[in-house]
């Protein structure tokens, strides 16, 4: 078997150009191949960091050709479904933008078609693989503060000047909740292992999408319940922060979604007594390492951080926050 995945790309989104397609690049074991796109323009932009890449001009080509393993698909949120199950009906393995369905049931036909398939198939939830995230896990499985008893949560940026953003659209799948409350919601899940048992929301929309919305509740973990609340915004100045408060400390982390892009990761634990460690990870690309997971994975059989089990937990976790609504 080789020990190269060969990448193509469906669409020359602006986060595939300045993100994933640059860490498909640099990824140990990853080449980047391929790119799905009319527009010749589009693609010589990508040719400046993967020289030699070839263009095909519609996405059913590029999952026609036999030299391509691994398809990464940065789509509007409505369409990933869609072409997921394409993507795997054409043998490839498959990693698709959060938020990876519209709603948690159509995870099950994701779920189906990779079994049979035997294709790794997964969301492209990267801070699963980032290591401050895997500290923080860690922590609180270790006790380092205790029994968790309160979580804060939030994720805010100002886009208010793009209304063509398809985050904007409500018929591309557009809204804060499902572009970021994916993180505020995903990470607390993850850390914790805990899962939603009581929520409520407080949204507010503009043309059919969510620009603001706190949520409020309680979540069961392996030590029992903890309050919990999370703020996500696209109408706010730029914030990001999650705080696990326990009994015995709490664990801050001050860039945990954008590390390196909103600031440098850094956790902080804090314990009785004064003492507090400091935990930084500088120059490390979460979106690198999640490329380079994906393809241990399939190459050596490795576990995945992030199976798409894990993303139906979150989705259902977002589902029912719009069933909560309450409109502000």
């Amino acid at each position: 078997m080789s020990m190269t995945l060969r990448w193509g790309i469906l669409g020359a989104a602006k986060f595939a150009l300045h993100h994933m397609g640059p860490a498909i690049h640099a990824a140990k074991g990853a080449e980047l191949v391929a790119l799905a796109t009319a527009s010749p323009d589009k693609a010589a932009e990508f040719a400046t960091f993967a020289p030699g890449l070839q263009r095909h001009d519609s996405y059913d080509a590029l999952l026609a050709d036999p030299g391509i393993d691994a398809v990464y698909i940065p789509l509007p949120n409505h369409l990933h479904l869609e072409w997921s199950l394409r993507a795997i009906a054409a043998g490839k393995h498959v990693l698709t933008e959060k938020p990876m369905t519209m709603a948690a049931a159509e995870f099950d036909q994701l779920i189906a078609a990779r079994d049979a398939s035997r294709r790794l198939v997964a969301e492209a939830y990267m801070i699963v693989h980032h290591p401050q995230w895997q500290k923080a896990r860690d922590l609180i499985a270790d006790g380092a503060i205790g029994r968790i008893e309160h979580v804060d949560t939030a994720f805010c940026y100002d886009n208010r000047a793009e209304p063509s953003n398809i985050r904007n659209r409500a018929e591309t799948g557009g809204g804060g909740i499902r572009d970021i409350g994916v993180y505020t919601y995903g990470s607390v899940r993850f850390a914790a292992q805990a899962e939603p048992v009581a929520l409520e929301a407080r949204i507010r929309r503009e043309n059919g999408v969510d620009t603001f919305a706190q949520v409020a509740g309680e979540m069961e973990g392996p030590d029992g319940s903890f309050t919990y609340s999370a703020i996500t915004s696209m109408r706010l100045f730029p914030r990001q922060e999650v705080v696990f408060q326990g009994t015995r400390g709490l664990i801050r982390l001050t860039a945990p979604f954008n590390a390196g892009l909103f600031g440098e990761a850094q956790l902080e634990l804090h314990r009785g007594g004064g003492q507090s460690e400091l935990f930084r990870y500088s120059g490390v690309n979460q979106y690198v390492l999640q490329v380079e997971a994906f393809g241990r994975a399939v190459l050596q059989g490795t576990a995945y951080g992030c199976p798409l089990e894990f993303s139906k937990g979150t989705q259902a976790m977002i589902d029912r926050v719009f069933e909560a609504e309450r409109a502000i």
